[in-house]
């Protein structure tokens, strides 16, 4: 896929020239609009908010996304099957590196890929979509989240959105400006200034309405084509494409939606949350969901060649390019998978609770507690049966009665903390911070990633 790797690469940089120009321009009829003269103002006003844009982008913004959704980082230990799904599509795809993987408790079934260099790059899935999809279904989504990776997908679309962003928010600054009295001490010279003031007034307020909408229009058509290519990348990954088709039906008619979506970070999943079933206008930033679901059930077998020949039949024109196409070879559809999804909901929810940090205790009437993190009393009380529960908390190395109280810090003598069986245990450091002991974990000690001392395991 080197070469719709290139050719992302030259459609974004046209993009975003076009909305840097879009950008420009607004800020100077904005400005002639507030002001006649101070137009050369506005567009140094808009290349402010770019710059302020340009650099959240540069600083990592997928933290600020991943705060926003409550995602939450897990291990192999956490979820075996889940990682083996994503090893294995890393494999078929030469990736190259392996992508963080975050866990959203949501009951909605949906995912999306983030990430602008290979070592803060990750996959985000809900809760809904491990106990809802089958293994091949959950393969087809990771597959196309990896598509988006693998042919820089994701840094084009964050990329954009910062963009548009910044058309948005001068268009709003301008509008909240014309409200507050705009023009208000020209008005005199406005009387005089005849009709050509009165066309740059109409120009400059069209102008302020249609920029917002054509920044839009760029970045939604490149994203619709970006999502056609990521199901062709699925479907050649797997070699299954009735996987994806199936789990693209689920996910759209899913009646519930994900809590957390906003029109901001709506075209990232891989089914817009906001219009899950919704055709394809203007405005859409996914294809028809019906339309990808026929392309794919319409392949003749896995390769691009057979979802390119599938695309010209369905949808009409082309998608990939000759040099991808005749380098692909072909590819056989495998036979499906009988495996039901890869966690229960039960399973699912213990696997959320551990990845926010919370403690788990299980009282002797059988009743299984979570402690949240940052609980500061030593004991809870069970509320079916009222027996009171101690905290599991580390063991201090004793002081001497003459040493003064120190702060902890990462170099101080190592906290001890006995384990009471084989399987998944949470204990609390003595920073307050949850630890987490795998059924698996063998190492003498742990290091806290609150306050970095290390913990000794007995």
């Amino acid at each position: 896929m080197w070469e719709q790797i290139q050719a992302n690469r030259r459609r974004s940089a046209g993009l975003i020239i076009g909305m840097v120009m879009i950008l420009l321009v607004l800020g100077y009829v904005g400005g002639e609009l507030l002001a006649p003269g101070v137009g050369i103002i506005g567009v140094a006003v808009a290349l402010v908010i770019w710059g302020i844009q340009m650099a959240v982008y540069a600083s990592s913004p997928q933290s600020l996304l991943l705060q926003g959704a409550f995602a939450r980082e897990i291990h192999k230990d956490d979820s075996p099957q889940l990682f083996n799904v994503v090893e294995e599509m890393v494999l078929a795809s030469g990736l190259g590196f392996m992508p963080k993987i975050y866990l959203v408790e949501d009951p909605a079934p949906n995912a999306f890929a983030v990430g602008r260099k290979p070592e803060n790059s990750g996959v985000i899935v809900t809760s809904g979509l491990l106990h809802r999809l089958n293994r091949d279904e959950l393969q087809g989504v990771i597959a196309h989240e990896i598509g988006h990776l693998k042919n820089r997908d994701v840094q084009f679309v964050t990329l954009a959105a910062v963009m548009l962003g910044s058309v948005v928010i001068l268009s709003e600054i301008i509008w909240r400006s014309l409200r507050l009295g705009g023009r208000g001490r020209n008005r005199s010279s406005s009387r005089g200034g005849g009709q050509a003031q009165l066309i740059l007034l109409v120009i400059a307020l069209l102008l302020v309405v249609t920029g917002p909408l054509l920044a839009r229009l760029l970045y939604f058509a490149c994203s619709r084509k970006r999502e056609y290519l990521a199901d062709a990348s699925s479907a050649q990954f797997t070699r299954y494409p009735e996987g994806l088709a199936s789990a693209l039906e689920k996910i759209s008619r899913t009646p519930v939606t994900v809590g957390f979506v906003s029109k901001a970070t709506a075209p990232m999943f891989i089914v817009n949350p906001l219009a899950a079933a919704g055709g394809a206008g203007w405005f859409s930033t996914h294809p028809p969901t019906d339309e990808r679901v026929r392309i794919l059930r319409a392949m003749g077998g896995a390769s691009f060649g057979a979802y390119e020949a599938a695309f010209r039949k369905t949808h009409g024109g082309a998608l990939i390019g000759q040099q991808s196409l005749r380098d692909c070879g072909r590819v056989y559809i495998r036979a499906a998978s009988t495996e039901g999804p890869v966690e229960s909901h039960a399973d699912i929810k213990f696997i959320s609770h551990r990845a926010m940090g919370y403690l788990r205790l299980r009282c002797n009437c059988g009743l299984e507690i979570s402690v949240p993190e940052g609980y500061d009393q030593n004991t809870i009380r069970c509320i079916r049966c009222g027996s009171v529960l101690p905290i599991p908390t580390v063991i201090a190395p004793p002081l001497l009665p003459v040493a003064p109280p120190v702060i902890p810090t990462p170099d101080a003598t190592p906290l001890q903390y006995k384990r009471a069986g084989k399987g998944w245990e949470s204990f609390r450091c003595a920073c307050g911070r949850t630890i987490q002991l795998s059924p698996n974990f063998a190492a003498p000690q742990v290091r806290c990633g609150g306050c970095q001392r290390l913990i000794g395991i007995a």
